[in-house]
């Protein structure tokens, strides 16, 4: 069963995406639907193995590593896999709106979508360094080209610059495989970590992968794709990119430094790692709050929010990993949320420009709630995942006397509240005149009501982890990395 649960993660949407490309329009549908909505009952097994044993391998086709692939789920793993599951099926339900299975436009769509959700659960669960640089290569072809999928300029703008700096990331990245095979004889992840030693060489293969994975996670200053592509991206490829395209990258890099390196990770390395995280929180916030489109306001709040994940290396601890790994999981559930809402706002006003938004909570209640909800998790107020998260980190850097981190985690908050509340103030503030208030039109999107549900569930799910964190937290610390001693 267990067997079956993870091949069919990783071949049943790849499968879907396939037959999508060549069936006949009217049967688009099944077969999207038929690639998405059993993912999440395919996690359940996995969920009750990795409960009880703590780590469920797969050798590939039987063939052990080194010689084959390895296939490994442990806690992390297996948090990620729910999370892309649920933006999968979620934010799948939304799309369905604007990219219908029968259509054309709604063919290239789905099968982008279905290739995007297998190639990151591929990724998750493998345990092969060059298997992980390809199927990240997948990743990014697939979320570049549901970038591009309406043909916008500024989109296509954003594409290629997004291509070309993740076609360097991937350089680095293959060349420090390259040398850790060398050195090592095995592209096993853990077994390169047993065998590897400190040296000079193994250290410049794991920061060469590690500039490589920051290029493709826009950790800051690296950042200069990120938000013009999820700006000009549509709304459901936005709230994908930043729930789990870029977050992928990140959880790579955790699994290079706390377990490939977990005994020979360079000490200086950590608090270098972590300025990078803090410089993302107040840069990102910063420029959150002067933007004057919606959208990209959202967008700049990722790289802030993404730095709280490079924390994990200062805060190197349990609190410290169960605060990062909560806060990937939270944070993707509030951003995809965020996305919706906004596109939802920009398709019935026609604009995303904060000073013609004035009102609008009259025609988007629920969207409005959406956004609100969403930036309570963002912000890290109680009740909601981002509050545990943010309690975890400042408990962490309680801990170690980490008075910068302290400082750096609380201030996020303060600009959080400050790029967040100025658009609820916008959206919620009354115009000038009755005719701006409302003209009278309705909605003239199909299924609208229904797209702003799914948002509202997204962002509720973000404030239920809040609510009931235990399991989570009590999973991953049931599985922790070698890398951070208990």
């Amino acid at each position: 069963m267990i067997a079956e649960a993870l091949a069919g993660l990783v071949f049943l949407p790849l499968l879907a995406a396939c037959a999508v490309a060549v069936v006949p329009k009217r049967a688009v549908g099944v077969f999207v639907w038929s690639g998405l909505l059993p993912l999440p009952a395919l996690l359940l097994p996995l969920t009750e193995a990795v409960w009880r044993e703590g780590l469920v391998r797969l050798a590939v086709a039987g063939f052990a590593s080194p010689l084959g692939i390895e296939w490994r789920v442990d806690a992390l793993a297996l948090v990620v896999l729910w999370l892309n599951a649920l933006i999968a099926v979620f934010v799948g339900l939304y799309a369905a709106r604007d990219y219908p299975p029968g259509s054309a436009r709604g063919g290239r769509f789905w099968a982008l979508w279905l290739l995007l959700t297998s190639a990151m659960n591929a990724l998750l669960l493998s345990a092969d360094l060059f298997n992980l640089f390809v199927t990240l290569e997948l990743v990014t072809l697939a979320a570049i080209g549901l970038l591009v999928i309406d043909g916008k300029p500024a989109a296509l703008r954003a594409a290629m610059r997004y291509l070309l700096l993740a076609l360097l990331g991937s350089l680095f990245y293959l060349l420090g495989v390259a040398l850790i095979y060398g050195q090592a004889g095995t592209l096993d992840l853990y077994q390169a970590g047993e065998r590897l030693g400190p040296g000079l060489l193994p250290v410049t293969a794991l920061v060469l992968m590690t500039m490589g994975l920051l290029v493709k996670s826009a950790i800051f200053p690296l950042h200069g794709w990120l938000p013009a592509a999820h700006g000009n991206a549509p709304g459901p490829v936005s709230a994908v990119l930043s729930a789990m395209v870029v977050k992928v990258s990140v959880y790579l890099i955790w699994r290079l430094w706390l377990w490939l390196a977990a005994d020979w990770q360079p000490a200086w390395a950590l608090p270098l790692l972590g300025l990078l995280g803090a410089g993302a929180i107040l840069y990102g916030s910063v420029l959150a709050f002067l933007q004057v489109r919606l959208k990209m306001m959202v967008a700049y709040s990722t790289v802030a929010q993404l730095g709280y994940l490079m924390l994990l290396f200062p805060l190197l601890g349990p609190l410290g990993y169960s605060a990062a790994s909560y806060h990937l999981l939270s944070h993707g559930l509030a951003k995809a949320a965020m996305f919706l809402a906004v596109s939802n706002i920009l398709a019935v006003m026609g604009t995303d420009r904060l000073d013609r938004l004035a009102g609008a909570d009259r025609r988007l209640p629920l969207d409005t709630l959406t956004l609100a909800l969403a930036g309570v998790s963002i912000l890290g107020l109680p009740p909601s995942g981002g509050f545990v998260s943010k309690w975890l980190m400042l408990q962490a850097a309680w801990a170690i006397d980490g008075w910068l981190w302290l400082a750096v985690i609380l201030a996020g908050g303060l600009l959080a509240a400050a790029y967040l509340f100025r658009p609820l103030a916008v959206l919620c503030a009354r115009p000038a005149t009755a005719q701006a208030a409302d003209d009278g039109s309705p909605p003239s999107a199909t299924g609208l009501h229904w797209s702003g549900v799914v948002a509202l569930l997204l962002a509720l799910g973000a404030l239920a982890a809040g609510l009931a964190p235990a399991p989570v937290l009590a999973l991953l610390e049931r599985g922790l990395p070698p890398g951070i001693l208990p």
